[in-house]
């Protein structure tokens, strides 16, 4: 539902027309239907109204985003839980300038624990798995594959990949070096792993003590029995668990919950969220949501909690440097989105104080650091500006490079870069078909002609600066692609490797000049348009590299006979993948489901037929 605005806006409650008295949330839209802000209210219309209110003061940020509105549009919930999740899901995919705004579009990394005879233990990221049980998250790759070197110490469970467990004939170097006990060669019976894998999701679930009791009680039930070898085996398992505790373990905790301290400084905003799992630290991360002008610590905290929690894993507690925004409803939304009780706290005591005071002060640290590298990253735009004698900084930079293997499977990459440095939610790529192999003009002209087609119907903002990854040749093919499509943007550079091919001895293509720029090697500019030009290129070979690997793949599958898009999926999935498939036998690929002996010989001959080239 939309309410539209009167052009003068001298009568503000021709506004409120049609808005109920319903909970639900709203959105201030301007003159070009662009979201400004999304809100949300118990009562629609008496919190719409409120923003028209002569009575009522308001800052200056809300001030102009009030003088912008042109139409508000409305969604009725049935109560203001729900409203508040509908407001955190629009504010992440509307990005409206007036909200707090949190980036955060990775997944979280957890421990995966498999459904197998003998699970495998490995780094997960992505969708929740059909099979198996998680154990996380963890704030970075880092912390989970710190848990796993540690657990392989400790319980020696197995993380190689299925195909590879499944084709070895003698042990890895993981079983030389006691970090697995070698399930997939039979040096472990099934029952002595189980017990292994009971033990290490005592530990991952945060039941250390009860872990370390019942190994006490084994040692010295092996040591009665005169099993000293054993024992001592045991003594050694308990020492190194009893160290992974005092690095990992949080004093006084128990169960899960979230430290969560937020500061301010240089108009930069950032929240630190310290992750308790089972009483145990998995560490510390640092967020940097934008925010508008003028909002207070309690704001951000209070947004940061409804936008980070609507798409990630609640726990039941969650421990705040401050009060925040209305806090009750926020438990309660929170609590029907995760399917139990969630409570927040400020006001906290003792050991659970001193580690908030650590969470801030990780905040500190990172906001530092972050304002540290901004300015560096500030200057080197301003140089950027003085070196192209643009008006003002630019504000987005667009650079394109293509990347092929003697003219095979070419790709064109497109990566963005904005006032805070790689923005790859925007980076593209782009297939190049139809062209001469190795033609790389012609390969340019192409990925302009779709990336800028596509700018021209408002997907995509205009660059203030295009850089290409090339000289004058690859420089003039992308202006007559601009050309044909009637665009002409102010900047377009080429950046060529110098005569020795050295770094920093790079040249600048500018249209019109015979003659290339040249920047000094320490300038700051110069690091800048390396800096574009080294990302442009490395997402380009890697997009290259997937495409290449995935057409070898499917080609020698598919001039098989009988290998069908289900039997080649089939047989992807059962091996890990064509390395898999490639070291996989005639009788391990008879036994996948629909596969006869005679298919498997084929295909077994036709995979060694390509690995051993002409």
């Amino acid at each position: 539902m939309s309410v539209a605005a009167d052009a003068n806006r001298s009568d503000p409650r021709s506004l409120l027309q049609g808005i109920p008295q319903s909970p639900g949330v709203y959105r201030m839209l301007d003159a070009e239907g662009t979201v400004l802000y999304v809100g949300k209210a118990k009562n629609l219309r008496r919190r719409v109204a409120s923003y028209f209110s002569r009575s009522r003061q308001l800052n200056r940020r809300i001030q102009l985003m009030v003088s912008l509105i042109a139409d508000i549009a409305i969604t009725v919930t049935r109560t203001e839980g729900e409203a508040l999740l509908l407001e955190s899901n629009l504010i992440k995919s509307l990005q409206p300038r007036f909200n707090v705004l949190l980036r955060d579009d990775k997944g979280y990394p957890h421990i995966l624990l498999t459904a197998d005879p003998f699970p495998r233990l490995t780094f997960h990221r992505g969708a929740r798995p059909r099979t198996g049980r998680l154990f996380g998250p963890y704030p970075n790759a880092w912390a989970v594959r710190e848990t796993l070197q540690l657990l392989q110490k400790v319980f020696p469970l197995r993380q190689c990949e299925e195909a590879v467990f499944r084709n070895r004939s003698r042990p890895c170097l993981q079983y030389q070096i006691k970090r697995c006990s070698g399930p997939c060669v039979g040096l472990v019976d099934e029952a002595s792993y189980a017990a292994d894998v009971v033990r290490t999701v005592k530990f991952l679930e945060g039941r250390a003590p009860e872990l370390i009791d019942e190994l006490v009680a084994e040692m010295e039930a092996a040591a009665a029995a005169l099993e000293f070898e054993r024992a001592a085996e045991l003594r050694d398992r308990i020492e190194q668990l009893r160290q992974v505790l005092q690095r990992q373990y949080v004093s006084g905790e128990g169960g899960d919950l979230d430290l969560l301290a937020c500061v301010q400084d240089g108009g930069q905003s950032c929240v630190a969220v310290m992750f308790v799992r089972g009483g145990r630290s998995l560490g510390t991360r640092a967020f940097f949501p934008r925010v508008p002008e003028e909002t207070a610590t309690d704001g951000v905290l209070a947004a940061f909690l409804a936008q980070f929690y609507a798409g990630h894993e609640v726990p039941g507690e969650l421990v705040v440097g401050e009060p925040v925004e209305e806090q009750g409803l926020l438990e309660q939304a929170l609590g029907e989105h995760a399917g139990h009780r969630v409570r927040i706290k400020s006001r906290v005591r003792a050991e659970r104080a001193r580690w908030l005071e650590m969470v801030r002060a990780n905040a500190e640290v990172a906001l530092r650091a972050r304002l540290g590298s901004r300015a560096g990253y500030g200057l080197r735009l301003e140089s950027l500006r003085e070196a192209l004698a643009l008006d003002t900084a630019p504000r987005r930079m667009e650079c394109f490079d293509i990347s092929h293997t003697r003219g095979e499977r070419t790709v064109a990459s497109c990566v963005v870069f904005d006032g805070e440095g790689p923005r790859k939610s925007d980076y593209r790529r782009f297939n190049i078909e139809g062209i001469t192999p190795g033609d790389d003009y012609a390969a340019m002209a192409q990925a302009m002609t779709r990336r800028y087609t596509r700018v021209q119907r408002g997907e995509a903002p205009e660059p203030d600066v295009l850089f290409i990854d090339g000289g004058r040749g690859q420089l003039n093919a992308a202006a007559a692609a601009l050309t044909e499509l009637g665009m002409r943007l102010d900047c377009l550079v080429g950046v060529s490797k110098g005569p020795d091919r050295r770094p920093g001895t790079e040249q600048l293509w500018l249209l019109g000049r015979e003659a290339p720029v040249i920047l000094p090697s320490d300038s700051p500019a110069m690091h800048l348009i390396e800096q574009i030009r080294d990302e442009a290129h490395r997402f380009a070979i890697t997009a290259h590299r997937q495409r290449r690997a995935k057409a070898r793949t499917t080609s020698v599958l598919e001039g098989i006979d009988g290998i069908g898009p289900k039997r080649r999926q089939r047989l992807l999935r059962q091996f890990g993948g064509m390395r898999g498939l490639i070291r996989a036998g005639v009788e391990d690929i008879a036994g996948v489901e629909g596969i006869s002996r005679h298919l498997a010989q084929q295909i077994y001959d036709a995979l060694h037929r390509e690995a051993a080239g002409p």
